[in-house]
Order: C-alpha cells, then sequence, then structure tokens
C-alpha cells in the first residue's frame, strides 16, 4: 500500500511527511519526503505543554487546542506531499513519556487529520506496548532492520533527534535497541536561552569550543547509562544538567553537550562491536556531533546518506511503515527492541 508517514519530534522544529510502498514488512519504494516548519507560536505552544505535561489532566483545554492545532498542522504537511495514498501514519507529538509508570502522551487530533485528508489514519502507536510493560520507544528498528536488510552485520543506526536512540542489528537477524541518550534536545534549549537561536546551525558554536570532560564523566554516573537495553528516556530526563554549564562560555557549553550525546552513544552496551555505525536525524548535520562520534566510536562513522538511505526522511517514513504494519495486526514492537514481554501489535485506526 502507499502510505505517507508523518513525525513530529522532540526537537519540534516541524511536521516530516514521506510516502512509502510497503506491505510493513518489505519496501518497495520510498516516495518525496518534505519538511512543513512549525512557526514561533506552534514551538511556544508545544515547549509549554512540554514544562507542564506532568501535571496536566488529559481533559486540559490547553491539551486539546494543541491536539487540534497539530492535527490541522499535519493535514497541510499532507496536502504539501501533494501524492496519492491509501493510509496515514500518524505520530503526534510526544508531551511526556514515562514508561515506569506505564505512561506515554502523545497529542494530535487523529480524527481531525482523517477528515481533512479524507484518509484512515493510523495512530497511537506507543500505548499498547507501554500497557504491556514494554518502554513504548524506539520505535524505528523494525524499519532499520527492513532498510538495511542488503548491509554488512553488525551495524548500528543512531538515530539522534532530540533524544538519541541506537539500533544494533547482528549477524543472523539479531536485533537490540534502546534510546541512548540526549540527542539535540538539549543543545538546542541551552543554544536557545543563550543566544536567542533555535539551534547550533551545522554544530557551529560547539565545533568552536573545548568540551568539560569532568562534567561529561559526572553526567555518565546518571544510573541510566548503567541500565542495560532496552530502554527509553523522556526528552525532559536529564534537562537539569543545564544547570551544570552556567560557569562555562556559550562555545564550550555547547562542544560539551555534543560530547554527551557521542558518550552517551558510545557507553551503550551492544552484544557485538558495530563494523559501522549510520546516522540519521537532525544530529548528523551537526559537524562537531560527528566529530564527537568519530573519536568515540571503534568504527566508522556515516550519515545514513552513505547507504542510500534518507536521513531527514527516515521517521517519517519509519511511521508509514509501521501504519501499514498496524493495518495488517502486525507487532510494532518486541521484547529486544522494547522490553515488551512478547511482541506486541499496536495502534489503531479512524476513518474518515
Amino acid at each position: 500500500m502507499r502510505v505517507i508517514g508523518l513525525m513530529s519530534g522532540t526537537s519540534l522544529d516541524g511536521v516530516d511527511a514521506a510516502l512509502v510502498e510497503t506491505d510493513g514488512e518489505r519496501i518497495a519504494s520510498c516516495g518525496p519526503a518534505r519538511t512543513l516548519p512549525y512557526d514561533a507560536p506552534m514551538r511556544e505552544q508545544l515547549r509549554d505543554l512540554l514544562a507542564r505535561a506532568p501535571r496536566l489532566a488529559p481533559d486540559d483545554p490547553a491539551v486539546a487546542a494543541a491536539g487540534r492545532r497539530l492535527g490541522a498542522w499535519h493535514a497541510r504537511a499532507v496536502a504539501a506531499l501533494g501524492v496519492a495514498a491509501d493510509l496515514v501514519g500518524f505520530h503526534g507529538q510526544t508531551i511526556l513519556h514515562d514508561p515506569a509508570r506505564r505512561r506515554t502522551w502523545q497529542i494530535g487530533d487523529a480524527a481531525l487529520l482523517a477528515r481533512r485528508t479524507g484518509l484512515p489514519v493510523a495512530w497511537d502507536f506507543r500505548s499498547a506496548d507501554v500497557a504491556a510493560g514494554g518502554e513504548g520507544a524506539p520505535l524505528a528498528p523494525l524499519y532499520h532492520a527492513a532498510l538495511a536488510a542488503g548491509l554488512e552485520r553488525p551495524l548500528a543506526v543512531l538515530n539522534i533527534g532530540g533524544v538519541a536512540n541506537v539500533t544494533w542489528l547482528g549477524e543472523g537477524g539479531g536485533i537490540l535497541a534502546c534510546d541512548c541518550g540526549p540527542g539535540n534536545a538539549l543543545l538546542d534549549d541551552f543554544v536557545r536561552a543563550r543566544t536567542g537561536s533555535d539551534y547550533d546551525r551545522d554544530g557551529a558554536l560547539a565545533g568552536a569550543g573545548h568540551a568539560d570532560e569532568a562534567l561529561l564523566g559526572h553526567w555518565l554516573t546518571h544510573p541510566f547509562f548503567a541500565r542495560a537495553a532496552p530502554k527509553s528516556l523522556d526528552r525532559q530526563q536529564f534537562a537539569a544538567v543545564l544547570g551544570d554549564l552556567a560557569h562555562l562560555a556559550d562555545r564550550d557549553g555547547a562542544a560539551t553537550l555534543a560530547a554527551f550525546t557521542a558518550a552517551a552513544a558510545a557507553a551503550t552496551r551492544l552484544p557485538a562491536p558495530p563494523r559501522r555505525w549510520l546516522v540519521a536525524g537532525g544530529g548528523r548535520h551537526n559537524e562537531a556531533m560527528l566529530a564527537q562520534l568519530r573519536a568515540r566510536l571503534a568504527a566508522p562513522v556515516e550519515p545514513v546518506e552513505a547507504v542510500g538511505w534518507d536521513g531527514d526522511a527516515l521517521e517519517a517514513q519509519c511511521f508509514a511503515f509501521l501504519a501499514a504494519r498496524v493495518a495488517r495486526g502486525l507487532p510494532l514492537s518486541l521484547p529486544a527492541t522494547t522490553g515488551v514481554a512478547r511482541p506486541t501489535p499496536g495502534g489503531r485506526i479512524v476513518r474518515p
């Protein structure tokens, strides 16, 4: 089937839309993709909800209002893509992720999106996994495995969005995945607070500084890094570390946060050393972050474009792939990807 996948990640930069032809097991082709950036009021509305999410009730009017606005924004992204499709995969916007309390919260009006597009919409991808005792994240590993069917293994796919996650693919079909640490979110928040810019373009600020290795060593003693995979993170889980940077110059604070993402990836315990690391997500555009990864990982590190993948569209493509799996009742998560007890289907479909 022809499926449009939509993704609004924890970086809060906009909606990615991508077309995939798939049966949820194999990928026949990947079609066009584009990004519809959020405007400043939309980003501020989402940041406000992120800050208040632990205290918000599900029926809070602010949540409903943001959900309607998100649904409309995603409908515009589908229209902007301008392709015919059979199904839409709608991740929504995560504002809280707390699997220890069996809670994950993605907002967005799927029914409005179905009405605006005239297409059935698969959504609510994470709840069933969390309810069954899984971490609810990451959900990209099954898509990574399908994409990497012909590549040499062991292979690691590192996606650096707001949070960073890694998929390890072993010989003979082995798989292990987890969120591995902060991605762009901490660096974005730091740069916004210090400079007023939304992010560190190309890693220019971090590349001009020097990482504080003592701080890195301290941060890596956090209990999260001692846990074995699978495991997952909330976007705000390491927000407190920004207070440790008050004494550093802007460039050195940025360099330390870029190094934190790389050091966290390097600290992840994998079943066997990857022969290669492929990097997806916005973080692969940050040259300072890539340099840190290359310095800390004992294998070649390349953007996913080196194997012909579209690193900007990968997560949207993933939710197109997962939407096809929802339509067919196939598992979205495995014990080795989220820690759930058994392969677990999930998601719901709302029709126009």
